[in-house]
């Protein structure tokens, strides 16, 4: 099989949560471990970091990694999904994991790992690890799936354990209560490894605290100490803050989100500058400006055109749509174009009180089977006062928006990760 081949025996021949859901959950990690001792627990060769939350885990692991790197480490990054590539998942400083290495790893092990029947990410998640080893990276920052406890990334015993934030989401999978979801997020706590909680709620902060009571982990809440004391939208769409310990910090990535990773990633790093980990303490100014070079991380407000401008966000839930619906808000245009569409396991009711009403819709879908047909989400809009038409793809719509925009106008692409990764396909392959 060629590497696009194999991509697709990946995604066919194992149950893929991004294409159906609840049927590739497999809660447990029997399959993982099974695959941790073939391939002699690659994850030992290295240090880790384990990154878990509802939101801003994507981001702050590429900043953790984009840091590391800066320090001059060898860094691996696992992250998931991904918006354009496979590859996209698995990096070592910044580049993907090759082709050929994808193509090898299937033909020369399932024979193993067929009769297993792991997940996809079960699978994904092996061959991460023994990349990494064969890669001999000093330290991968390996980013959590699905909940914590269960999730198969599970099996490292890092040196450091953050987990970014809670909110309601994957409740059929974690729980329909913060404390239900933040007891299941807090299994990635280690016994003596410190933890750090970006952000934290009266339901979720007791859970924290008795996990790592128990564990003998020393636990931070980044709330509690705030490392960013200012922060500023540049007019590249960045973001600059002011910090207690580290004077001016340009961040790469853009989104008023950010602020917050960026709180989270401080206080993470100060525990590795302090446990002697990162060598050098202008290496995390550095990292933060350097994050997309370094890591390549895509769909975090990323402008993609100025005239129109376009925009597009992998904000996929409530939590998410808090803070993207006061920037989109906050940018001065003639008129706001919103391609639009989400996935059936998010609370699209809630995420439709917190759009624009003012805004023209391009109501889609992705193209995974978990898409909320684009018919249904234009009731949905309807039922909120918000309106627009319907179109078969997220391709159709945005042409349809940049055919209709006006330079002075602003497009904005989101909803779901898998929006925003069919229009990063859409505008790669136009």
């Amino acid at each position: 099989m060629n590497y696009q081949q194999t991509v697709e025996y990946l995604f066919n021949a194992t149950p893929v949560f991004e294409k159906v859901g609840a049927s590739a959950y497999k809660e447990g990690l029997f399959n993982s471990e099974e695959l941790d001792r073939h391939f002699h627990h690659p994850h030992r060769h290295f240090m880790t970091i384990h990154i878990a939350g509802t939101n801003g885990k994507g981001s702050c692991s590429h900043t953790i990694a984009s840091i590391l790197q800066t320090d001059g480490y060898k860094v691996g990054l696992y992250t998931s999904p991904h918006l354009v590539d496979f590859r996209e998942r698995i990096r070592v400083n910044g580049e993907p994991i090759s082709e050929d290495y994808v193509v090898r790893f299937v033909e020369e092990e399932r024979s193993f790992f067929e009769p297993l029947h792991p997940s996809f990410f079960e699978l994904t998640t092996a061959m991460a690890f023994k990349y990494f080893a064969d890669m001999e990276v000093d330290i991968a920052v390996i980013e959590v799936g699905l909940g914590g406890r269960l999730d198969c990334t599970n099996i490292i015993t890092p040196i450091l354990s953050v987990i970014t934030n809670i909110s309601l989401d994957h409740t059929q999978f974690l729980g329909n209560t913060l404390a239900k979801i933040a007891g299941e997020k807090a299994g990635i706590i280690k016994p003596n490894v410190p933890v750090v909680i970006g952000e934290n709620h009266p339901e979720t902060r007791p859970v924290f605290t008795q996990k790592a009571e128990q564990l003998s982990s020393p636990i931070t809440f980044a709330e509690d100490t705030p490392e960013v004391t200012k922060a500023q939208t540049e007019s590249d769409g960045t973001m600059s803050f002011l910090s207690s310990h580290y004077g001016h910090i340009h961040y790469g990535l853009g989104g008023y989100y950010q602020a917050k990773n960026a709180n989270t990633v401080l206080h993470a790093v100060t525990c590795l500058l302090q446990d002697g980990v990162i060598r050098h303490a202008d290496s995390i100014p550095q990292g933060f400006a350097d994050v997309c070079p370094n890591t390549h991380i895509m769909g975090r407000w990323q402008i993609c055109q100025r005239s129109p401008l376009v925009v597009c966000d992998t904000g996929h839930n409530v939590g998410g749509w808090q803070y993207l619906s006061r920037q989109i808000a906050g940018v001065p245009c003639r008129q706001l174009r919103m391609v639009f569409g989400m996935v059936d396991d998010k609370d699209i009711q809630t995420v439709m009180t917190l759009l624009p009403k003012n805004a023209t819709y391009y109501f889609t879908k992705a193209t995974t089977h978990r898409a909320i047909p684009e018919t249904k989400v234009i009731e949905y809009g309807a039922e909120h006062g918000l309106k627009g038409k319907t179109y078969g793809s997220v391709t159709e719509a945005y042409r349809a928006a940049l055919d209709d925009a006006q330079p002075d106008d602003f497009v904005f692409v989101g909803g779901s990760s898998y929006i925003v990764a069919d229009f990063l396909e859409s505008i790669k392959i136009s």
